[in-house]
Formats: C-alpha cells, sequence, structure tokens
C-alpha cells in the first residue's frame, strides 16, 4: 500500500471507528485533555450562550475553542430541513424486523444529512406505541422494547457512521400527541426499567449514540427537561452516557432547574438556559460552574468524536440526489408492508389473467410519504400508488383511478349555513381572551367554517415562512364563536367533523340543538375529531367554539362540516369498481390527519368506511390498503373485503413497492411491530391513555403488560397479533436447540426454517421468553430475540442466535438491579407471539444479578 492511499484511509477508518462510538472509548484521555485546553479558552458567558441554540437549528460558533457553528435537522424519516431529501423509515421501518436494512437506511439518510452539511439528525424516535391513535406512531418502532431497540441501534450505527450524530427521541413517556406539554405521565420504576426505558437504552449501550432529546410531557412529577433522575441517575450514570441531553423545541419551563437536571442544551433558543437567568443562579451557589463545565464539555467532546473540528461538515462528494437512498427507501416498503388477509389467495394477481384494476380512494394518489409535522419530509419525487401500479403494468391493463369521496375542505364547503337574521353563513364573534368574556373585538359573517392559515405546515417547518417570529410574537389568547342554522333535508344519519391542528393549549366544541356533539375543550383527543349523529329534517342550531392560547404553530386552520351519511361515495367510483377485474381501495390518513402535535381518530375518516362497504357490495375483489401509523377501526367492513394490505407510511417509493407486492414480483414479507386490537376498548391502554377526570395526570395501570403483554395477561383475542404477517409461500420450523455457552445465563440457540412453498420469501422467526413460576406477576412471553431469513422454494436452513442474562431477567426494584430468578423458563420459536411452533424448557440452577450499567 502507498503512503498517499495510507494517509487517506486513516482518516476514514478513523471515521468510521468515532461512528460506532469505538473511538472515544479508545482514546479518552486524549480528547479530554484536549477539551481541558479549549474549556480554559472560554469565558463563562462564552460557555453559557453555546448551551442555547441559536436561530432555530443551530449552535454557536466559538472561535476561541475552534468549536464551528453546529446544524440541527429534523429527521426521523429524512434530512427535512434542507428540501428534498430521502423519505423513508419510521413505523414501517421497524415492520421490517431487519436489522441489517435498518443500518442501510440509517446510513443513507446520514449521508444526506452530510451533503447538507447538518451535524446533528433528529431521530430516531423509539417512544413505545400504546395506541393506535398517538400522532407521531408513525415515527417510531412499535409497542416492543427489544424490537424498537435493536431497529433504532442499527439505525444509529448506520447514521453515525457517516460522521453525524443521530438524536434519540423522545425522553421518556411521550406516548400520546393531545395537551404534550402538561400531560403528566405516572409511571412506576419497574415498568418503566422493562417497557419504556429499553429502546432508549439500546441507543446508548449499542448504537453508542450521540444525544437524546428531552420530551416536552412529564414524567412521575417532573417535565424531563427538568428531570434530574432520568436524565442524569438513569442515562449519565446508570448507563455511562457521555454524550447530550437536548431539549425538544420550546421543551424548557425553567433554566435553573433544567441546568440542574442534566440537561445539556435548550433548543431553539436559550429563552431559560441563558446569562440572565443563570449567571446570578452561579453568584448565589444555585448552579455551579461545573455544571455548566460539564454540559460544554459533552458538546466538545461529541464534536471530537464526530471530527467536526477538523473537517468541513458538508460534504460535496455525496449528491443531493441520493440514488442509493432511494433504494434504500424502496427495499424498506417492499419488506415494511404487512399482508393482513388474503382469502383464497386473491393475490397476487397475474398480469396476463388481470385487463382492469380500479385504483379507487383518497390515499391512492398523490403519494403520502410521510405523516406530518416535524417528521413530514418532502422527497425530490415520490411514488403514488397510481404511479406505481400504473407503470408496473404498462399497456398490459388499465388502470382506472377514481378518489371516490369528497375531501376535508369540499365536506365543510358544501355545509349550508344559515344566520338567525337568515342571511346564508354563520355569525362570528371574536374575544381577546380564551373564555369569551366581555365584548368581542371582531365580528364577522362566515359562510363556511373553513379557515386557512396563510401557509402550509410544510412551508414553516421548511423554514420558507418569514413572518413565522413576527407571528409569534404577537400572539395572544384568543376565542371564536360561530353560530347559525344548519338545514337538514330529510331526517337520518349525519356525519359531523371539526379540523383543527392546534399545538399547544387549545380547544373546541360543537353543539347542535344545546347538545354537544363533538366536545375537546379540556381534552383535545384527535387533529380532526368526527362523530355520527341522528337529525330530524329542518332547521337546527349549531354552536361551535374554539380557544387558543399562544401561538400555534401548526397554521390557523379550522374546519367544520354536517353531511348525511348517505351519498358520500361518487356513483362513478361504484361504476368502475363493478365492472374492473380487482379492486384497490387506498384508506386512511395523511399529513394533515396524522401528525405530531395531536393525535388521531380510530376510525376512519369521514366517508371511508362507507367508501369500502359500498365498493365491495360491487365488487368482490377487494383489497383495501390502509395508510397509516397504526390500526384502525376495520370492524365495519373488514369480513367483506378479499385482502388486506398495511402501508403505513411508506416513503418515497410506496407506489412501485405496493404494485411489486400486488403483482407477485415481491413476496411481503413484512410483520406487525405492535397488536391490532379489534376493538379500542380491547386495548391494555384503553382505560389509563387519557388523563384521569379533572387532572393531567395519565397513570400507567397497566405496568409491564402493554401490547401483546397485555392481551396474553388479560386473555383478550387480538385482530391480529404482534409479529403476524403473511406470505406467499409458507415456512416449517423444527429441530431446536439449546446450548449454553457459560454458566451466566448465556445461550445459543439453534433451529431449521424451511420455506415449504413454491415462492422464495422471506420469514421473520421470532424468539421469545416466559418465566414459570416467577417471584414477581410476569408476561407469559417475551421478545427476546430475532432473525429474518430469506428461503428459495424448498430451502432449509439453521438460524442461530443468542441469549444474554438480561433475556430472563425482571427489574428488581429494590436491588435497583435485573434479576432473573433460579428456576424453569421456556424459550419459544415462531411466526408470531401467537404462533409458537416450537418450544423448550431451560433451567436456570441459580439466580442472576444484572447491574443497570451492563
Amino acid at each position: 500500500m502507498n503512503p498517499s492511499t495510507l494517509r487517506f484511509l486513516i482518516p476514514t477508518l478513523l471515521l468510521a471507528l468515532a461512528g460506532a462510538g469505538l473511538l472515544h472509548a479508545q482514546q479518552p484521555a486524549d480528547a479530554d485533555k484536549r477539551i481541558d485546553a479549549l474549556l480554559q479558552k472560554m469565558s463563562l458567558k462564552e460557555k453559557i450562550d453555546l448551551i442555547g441554540g441559536v436561530d432555530g437549528f443551530y449552535l454557536r460558533d466559538v472561535p476561541s475553542a475552534g468549536l464551528p457553528r453546529l446544524k440541527m435537522s429534523d429527521g426521523p424519516m429524512g434530512a427535512r430541513n434542507d428540501g428534498p431529501a430521502t423519505t423513508t423509515g419510521g413505523i414501517a421501518l421497524a415492520a421490517t424486523w431487519n436489522t441489517v436494512l435498518a443500518e442501510s437506511v440509517g446510513a443513507e439518510i446520514g449521508r444526506d444529512a452530510r451533503a447538507r452539511g447538518t451535524h446533528f439528525l433528529l431521530g430516531p424516535g423509539v417512544n413505545i406505541c400504546l395506541a393506535p391513535m398517538n400522532g407521531r406512531n408513525f415515527e417510531y418502532f412499535g409497542e416492543d422494547p427489544f424490537l424498537s431497540g435493536r431497529i433504532a441501534a442499527a439505525y444509529i450505527q448506520g447514521m453515525q457512521k457517516q460522521g453525524v450524530s443521530a438524536t434519540v427521541k423522545h425522553f421518556l413517556g411521550n406516548n400520546s400527541e393531545y395537551d404534550r406539554h402538561n400531560v403528566e405521565a405516572e409511571i412506576d420504576e419497574r415498568t418503566m426499567r422493562e417497557i419504556y426505558l429499553p429502546a432508549f437504552e439500546a441507543a446508548v449501550k449499542i448504537g453508542h449514540v450521540a444525544s437524546i432529546m428531552d420530551s416536552y410531557n412529564l414524567v412521575n412529577g417532573y417535565h424531563l427537561t427538568q428531570n434530574p433522575y432520568l436524565n442524569k441517575d438513569v442515562v449519565k450514570s446508570g448507563w455511562n452516557f457521555d454524550g447530550l441531553i437536548i431539549s425538544d423545541w420550546s421543551a424548557t419551563y425553567d433554566g435553573v432547574e433544567a441546568a440542574n437536571a442534566g440537561m445539556d442544551i435548550e433548543m431553539p433558543s436559550g429563552a431559560y438556559m441563558n446569562s440572565k437567568t443563570l449567571l446570578p443562579a452561579i453568584e448565589t451557589g444555585k448552579v455551579t460552574v461545573a455544571t455548566i463545565d460539564d454540559k460544554v464539555r459533552r458538546i466538545l467532546r461529541v464534536a471530537m468524536r464526530f471530527g467536526w473540528m477538523d473537517r468541513a461538515q458538508t460534504d460535496l462528494t455525496i449528491p443531493a440526489y441520493n440514488v442509493a437512498g432511494k433504494n434504500a427507501a424502496l427495499q424498506t416498503a417492499r419488506e415494511g408492508m404487512v399482508l393482513l388477509k388474503n382469502d383464497s389467495n386473491l393475490l397476487p394477481v397475474s398480469r396476463g389473467s388481470i385487463r382492469s384494476i380500479a385504483l379507487l380512494g383518497p390515499d391512492a394518489h398523490p403519494a403520502i410519504p410521510s405523516g406530518g409535522g416535524s417528521a413530514s419530509v418532502k422527497p425530490f419525487a415520490a411514488v403514488s400508488f397510481l404511479d406505481g401500479l400504473t407503470n408496473a403494468l404498462g399497456p398490459s391493463a388499465n388502470v382506472y383511478y377514481h378518489r371516490g369521496i369528497p375531501k376535508w375542505s369540499q365536506l365543510a364547503n358544501s355545509t349550508a349555513f344559515t344566520t338567525a337574521g337568515g342571511r346564508p353563513g354563520l355569525q362570528v364573534e371574536v374575544f381577546g381572551n380564551k373564555d369569551f368574556s366581555g365584548s368581542p373585538v371582531a365580528t364577522r359573517i362566515d359562510e363556511h367554517i373553513n379557515v386557512r392559515p396563510p401557509f402550509t405546515v410544510t412551508e414553516l417547518l421548511a423554514g420558507e415562512v418569514p413572518e413565522v417570529d413576527k407571528l409569534s410574537k404577537e400572539a395572544h389568547d384568543s376565542s371564536t364563536r360561530w353560530s347559525g342554522l344548519y338545514s337538514a333535508a330529510a331526517a337520518g344519519s349525519y356525519r359531523v367533523f371539526v379540523e383543527s391542528p392546534t399545538d399547544g393549549v387549545a380547544g373546541f366544541r360543537l353543539s347542535i340543538d344545546g347538545k354537544p356533539v363533538i366536545d375537546d375543550w379540556k381534552l383535545r383527543k384527535a387533529i380532526i375529531d368526527q362523530n355520527s349523529i341522528e337529525l330530524s329534517a329542518g332547521k337546527h342550531q349549531v354552536v361551535f367554539e374554539r380557544y387558543q392560547t399562544g401561538f400555534n404553530f401548526l397554521g390557523d386552520l379550522v374546519r367544520v362540516g354536517i353531511v348525511p351519511a348517505t351519498g358520500l361515495v361518487d356513483p362513478a367510483a361504484k361504476a368502475l369498481a363493478a365492472k374492473a377485474d380487482l379492486v384497490v381501495l387506498a384508506v386512511g390518513y395523511d399529513n394533515d390527519s396524522e401528525s405530531e402535535g395531536g393525535d388521531r381518530t380510530f376510525g376512519l375518516p369521514i366517508g371511508q368506511d362507507e367508501l369500502i362497504r359500498e365498493i365491495s357490495a360491487v365488487n368482490k375483489k377487494v383489497v383495501v390498503v390502509v395508510t397509516s401509523g397504526g390500526n384502525v377501526d376495520s370492524s365495519k367492513w373488514l369480513p367483506q373485503v378479499s385482502g388486506l394490505i398495511q402501508a403505513w407510511y411508506p416513503g418515497q417509493e410506496g407506489g412501485t413497492a405496493l404494485a411489486e407486492i400486488l403483482l407477485g414480483d415481491v413476496n411481503p414479507s413484512g410483520r406487525l411491530p405492535f397488536t391490532f386490537e379489534k376493538r379500542w376498548e380491547d386495548n391494555p391502554a384503553h382505560d389509563s391513555y387519557y388523563p384521569e377526570p379533572g387532572t393531567r395526570r395519565v397513570v400507567y395501570r397497566s405496568g409491564v403488560f402493554v401490547g401483546y403483554r397485555g392481551y396474553e395477561h388479560n386473555g383478550t383475542q387480538p385482530l391480529f397479533p404482534f409479529g403476524y404477517g403473511l406470505s406467499y409461500t409458507a415456512f416449517k420450523y423444527g429441530n431446536l436447540s439449546l446450548k449454553q455457552l457459560d454458566g451466566a445465563g448465556k445461550y445459543e440457540v439453534s433451529f431449521d426454517v424451511t420455506n415449504t412453498g413454491k415462492r422464495e420469501g422471506a420469514e421473520v422467526a421470532q424468539i421469545y421468553v416466559g418465566a414459570n413460576g416467577a417471584s414477581v406477576p410476569r408476561p407469559a412471553k417475551e421478545l427476546k430475540a430475532f432473525s429474518k431469513v430469506t428461503l428459495r422454494p424448498g430451502e432449509t436452513k439453521r438460524v442461530s442466535v443468542e441469549l444474554d442474562p438480561r433475556s430472563f431477567a425482571y427489574f428488581d426494584v429494590p436491588g435497583k438491579q435485573w434479576k432473573a430468578d433460579a428456576g424453569d423458563y421456556e424459550v419459544l420459536v415462531g411466526h408470531s407471539s401467537a404462533e409458537i411452533e416450537l418450544r423448550r424448557k431451560v433451567t436456570l440452577e441459580r439466580a442472576l444479578a444484572i447491574a443497570v450499567s451492563e
């Protein structure tokens, strides 16, 4: 090897080691000496200024320390902040159960970040999915802490090898989006350790993540940014985390408490952790200089680890249009879509046997690559289901498209009102407070309730709204009342909805004839809430009220609609369906109805249930494709359709992947990363998802029995179990063996998987452990390993995975450690949590104790 080649390879190798978390571990002394020298050059004010963000997504540069300006970008599904980028990831990635692919996706999003000069990519999100309505489920990795942690760790490793810090979020208990600044999660220690912390723990210990983001909500009495037990005791001391803890945007509420609680950086600015607040606190001894120095030390350590102080972060050798990223996005969509129902083997369909397909529904076109909010990434090009299917079939078959039902805006504009005086529209009163006190500051007549902001959320989050700071500063409390009459043409059932994507303190309520129809005044449960009511023919009094406190970054969008339940489905869509060889119905949500800042409904948006029922009545060959971050209420139509595919938010290549699966070019291999309930009432979290009456306190009463653990504990049959997914082939398991690797709870589990069908396919082998006769209540089984294996028809492969002592352990609260009791355990292997094919007893001859640091 010549010297010039060696000079090139050494920095590249060091960067790879740094990304994997290895370089710092090997050279801490040298790094610490350099950091000590740099700290001496910085004034106390410079240090305090550094720990508060600037210009929205940056940390200040410190020339005296040689620290460049550090840039952050939103990132759970791509490098969002700087124009188009690769769009993929989130729950669709978890549904692949493929850690190799997760690392590849992390690497490509990391490459996108390098091409754009980004230092911190704000992702992945790993909060446990408790309820299907959580507006950010689509960003996360499911209900199981082991699956979530392993997908996250692989993703982080891939990203950080590119010289970009991943930022695992939102720490901790951010399991809903309603009233997210004020909800307090009460979680007992064992539950926290076994369910809600392990994914973050894996990100730290396995992924070597460089930064963690504190969430908005409170846990056990403290906002996360002011929570010393979680930030300092658990993460920094318990897990030996030497990276950074940053706040979510505007999630800091007290500068002194946040500084002392272990949070290192306040974003997007030093609104609380600033010189005005902290210098007096230092003078009075409430905050020490050593506390500030530790935060700066961590910033410098991360900057050195990734080489940011020694090279430019923007890598112009990486194309902004990332072809490898496009391929990773396509593979994620292929492996992430889950085939849930396939009656009479309707799928795959043969190109030679089909002449026409009716592609119907609101999610068929345009493409919906991601949900809304800060995870909403705009790709260079996104392939809709219509694009993908049309491109795949070419001239061999006709694809007929129709949306099938009206848009939200059309429903609002079709709702006709009259004032009490007989004028078209509603009387509007605007008050300069949130409780309608005093006289209105403005009045007007609105023909419809369809108020739109002067900008879109996408424009706002992309920094394309220069007046946003002005709007924010001018924001104040307000309340608005719309009142008028709605004339029902005939007696019958009507659908009612309110769309108001409001972040922060806000609420709305709709009453008809003095009776509440939708009441989200104290607890705003959904961005778009809906209901069904019975109305008599004639006029009905309508009053809609809404209040807002402060600035709504999601935009002042308000829509209300009242429409007859019949007649929502366009007759043209039914006519297309009746004559088609196959119907594909694309339903679900989009980035307006499923987003951060609010939850969504469990039931599909207005008109979609009717669309599925009416279309399946005229054609029996119907495949429903659902775009959502989680389960939806399918009880009104699932028995009537032949096929069901959960597409999630499939990223930029979703249309191509769906067409490949429908036509058999790709054998579906996605598996559910959380359990699908038959009814919301069946979910183990049902009775404790919303705050207790009169409070903002959510007590996690299910304890460790959430997700599949809870369904089994409660004896409740789900619609589809955790880990479930169909294939176009079949798999058989056999020859299970266990080999003890040491005397301290480490085992090798080996078994055969055989493809017994006629198509190549991939199986996700899932390995669970159950404790028999445990000293504390424990789940019947818990996922402890998995392996995705691709097999040709008739092929058999031997699969081996390892179990470690934690695979058998629960968290011993009195002992403050992990503990596995002596006794019998079962190792179970199968297709899903409910489809166990092999089992073998394991006996621990002695109890095992594992420290929290291990």
